[in-house]
């Protein structure tokens, strides 16, 4: 059984830190950290410097763009409370919005500087997926992106407070986050797998599988939760997101692979 320890993990002085900031400040280091270790074997024609530019300018674009991303989702609630909007440390950033966030920024980074976007991409993706991993547990702390009521041994008790009205009476329900925790686990040994094996592979060609695969994962979790902020006709947004990322980047990987067998062919 898994039960939160609470969302405020000290104080110094009148200063109070939450749990959610340092898994959210984690997150980022280790995915800057598997970022330069993973260029250092595999992208070696990628410099520190840039590494260490984009990287900045996704961090910023990505926390600006997932949690704009959840406040429209939300938008009823934060039209009646206009001052929580910036109030993060609440939790309520989606990583959909993160990822978008993270394309706007990647794109205008590289045409400013001439660089392939595909191939910064390809690298970038290990990094989002391994901050992916330590940063799902932050939804631990706040108690929220669970799942359904359960009674299976890894439950995780929710407080009564953060339970939805219908299961009020529920006091386990699924730890979801840890699901897509688990995930993103697995997302990364694929796309691993893939940068080892796949030697002539196309630039693009791990960014699109990471796509698709975090969306079908999405797809997957989103249909346990119980805290989804906006129903479009009965589906889930984050089903909807994820079914246009995923068309995005099957129609990403045709036109990538059309254009080799064109190459190849003389068309």
């Amino acid at each position: 059984m898994f039960q939160s320890p609470g969302s405020l993990a000290f104080t110094i002085g009148s200063v109070d830190i939450y749990w959610y900031g340092i898994i959210m400040s984690l997150s980022i280091l280790l995915g800057i950290f598997v970022i330069f270790f993973v260029s250092k074997k595999y992208f070696n024609d990628i410099s520190s410097d840039s590494i260490f530019d984009l990287s900045f300018e996704l961090i910023i674009s990505g926390i600006i763009f997932a949690r704009l991303y959840y406040v429209i989702m939300d938008y009823k609630y934060f039209l009646k409370y206009p001052m929580e909007i910036p109030a993060v440390w609440n939790g309520g950033i989606s990583i959909q919005g993160a990822i978008i966030g993270g394309i706007i920024a990647g794109f205008i980074y590289v045409k400013r500087n001439n660089f392939s976007f595909l191939r910064y991409a390809d690298l970038f993706s290990f990094g989002l997926v391994s901050g992916q991993i330590i940063g799902r547990w932050g939804n631990f702390f706040n108690s929220e992106a669970f799942g359904l009521p359960t009674s299976l041994p890894w439950k995780l008790f929710i407080p009564y407070s953060n339970r939805p009205i219908q299961f009020k009476n529920e006091e386990f329900f699924h730890p979801a986050f840890l699901y897509e925790s688990l995930l993103s686990i697995f997302i990364f040994c694929i796309l691993y797998f893939i940068l080892r094996k796949f030697k002539n592979r196309k630039d693009g060609l791990i960014f699109y599988i990471y796509i698709i695969l975090y969306s079908i994962a999405r797809i997957a979790v989103e249909s346990i939760r119980t805290d989804s902020v906006l129903n479009i006709y009965g589906l889930h947004a984050a089903h909807i997101a994820s079914v246009i990322f995923i068309l995005a980047a099957i129609t990403g990987l045709y036109i990538l692979y059309k254009k080799n067998n064109e190459n190849i062919t003389g068309y």
